[in-house]
């Protein structure tokens, strides 16, 4: 496997933070629902973080985008929005490199907390959370309201 940089997200990173954004919501089955664009992500960056995978050519293998949240039962906290790892980098380690970097992040701002969410039939990504001692939480459910 070569060698891949993993580093915070510059501007010229959203066409392909946005490709792998597109590519995770085929695999949930839902692509239909990303309505994101690069140029909105451009006018919204103040509001999220990213972490990219980025290979010795160039390539974004991978990213992990998160923004700071404030929980009222705890504080400060970390939201991991999605962490995706293009298909044929997979099982190299990179999923567990962004994580621990976003793991990192959290602790060096003080955070009390990270949270994501992982689909239940996404046994893949299950197992591979289990290895961090997390706590699954079988009792919430997701409220949107789309605007």
């Amino acid at each position: 496997m070569t060698t891949i940089h993993i580093r915070k997200y510059e501007k010229k990173d959203l066409p392909a933070i946005l490709d792998l954004i597109r590519e995770l919501a085929f695999f949930e089955k839902a692509p239909e629902k990303v309505t994101n664009t690069v140029a909105l992500m451009e006018q919204e960056t103040e509001y999220f973080e990213c972490f990219v995978a980025e290979t010795p050519d160039g390539q974004i293998a991978g990213m992990a985008l998160y923004y700071f949240v404030y929980y009222t039962w705890v504080g400060k906290s970390l939201y991991l929005d999605d962490i995706v790892v293009k298909e044929n980098y997979r099982g190299h380690g990179i999923g567990k490199r962004l994580l621990e970097s976003v793991i990192d992040t959290g602790k060096n701002n003080a955070c009390k907390r990270i949270r994501w969410q992982v689909l239940n039939w996404n046994e893949p990504a299950l197992e591979f959370y289990k290895n961090y001692d997390c706590e699954f939480d079988h009792e919430w459910v997701n409220c949107d309201i789309l605007l």
